[in-house]
């Protein structure tokens, strides 16, 4: 009959050869780990270390730890900032020589059939979850072609043909062109046209195009505002009801009024 030092040894060696990726060395906090904490389970590991079975993989440091304290009358356990290293261990094949010799074979045929069972059902939820993520990924990819789709419609741009990717590049790079010169340079043809009224900014909009086909809305908005806080241009609310803006999505919050016409201060 082995003694329970043995007993423990054996039990630990098991576990390390069902987990060849490596192991805790001791059993922490309930999670996994080849040796028990306490002083027999130390001793056993020391032990295992001396003799070869098992060969520190890694140490992993812990910057805190469950300890002992008081409160009052009663003892609690209370999280300290303190290092405690653990020990990742793997078993050597001295190690296995020497559990086959002490223990069945069919044992730890045993315990590597449960260890694959375990590993199939983790990865069984893996792959679950990973379908899931794609599915997410999927369903965002679509909300955003959807909304990229619709900002080329509103902005009367050509029908996207490139990629997701390069699509979000061009949304987020704006127009290539000198925005600001073209928006003065119109304004000014607009000007001098002789127009009876200020330049409303879905005109304003068109005619930029022709220099900058690619510029969006949204870049024409903030050009404007630019050009605005500047001091070169006027931005002229509408003052019709809001019902009544023939193109709303070319109006412009400016402080507390909606901005509908654009013109050059002189």
């Amino acid at each position: 009959m082995t003694d329970k030092s043995t007993r423990i040894v054996l039990a630990a060696l098991s576990r390390a050869a069902a987990a060849p990726e490596g192991a805790p060395l001791f059993a922490v906090r309930g999670g996994p780990g080849l040796f028990p904490t306490a002083p027999a389970g130390r001793q056993a590991a020391q032990r295992c270390k001396e003799e070869g079975w098992l060969r520190v993989l890694s140490a992993e440091t812990d910057a805190s730890a469950l300890l002992p304290s008081t409160a009052g009358n009663k003892a609690v356990l209370v999280r300290k900032k303190t290092k405690t290293t653990t020990e990742i261990c793997l078993l050597t094949d001295k190690g296995l020589a020497w559990l086959l010799s002490q223990t069945s074979p069919r044992e730890v045929l045993e315990d590597f059939i449960r260890a694959l069972e375990g590993r199939q059902t983790q990865a069984i939820d893996l792959v679950a979850s990973v379908r899931r993520m794609q599915a997410g990924f999927d369903a965002l990819k679509a909300g955003a072609e959807t909304v990229l789709e619709r900002l080329a419609r509103d902005n009367d741009g050509p029908a996207a043909t490139d990629g997701l990717k390069d699509r979000f590049q061009r949304f987020h790079q704006g127009p290539t062109a000198d925005a600001r010169t073209i928006l003065l340079a119109r304004l000014t043809e607009w000007q001098a046209s002789g127009a009876s009224e200020d330049c409303p900014l879905p005109e304003l909009f068109q005619r930029s195009r022709s220099g900058a086909p690619d510029l969006t809305i949204g870049a024409f908005h903030d050009e404007l505002r630019r050009l605005h806080d500047a001091g070169l241009l006027y931005l002229h609310p509408w003052t019709g009801p809001l019902h009544a803006l023939p193109e709303p999505s070319f109006a412009l919050l400016v402080g507390h009024e909606i901005a509908y016409y654009a013109s050059l201060k002189k």
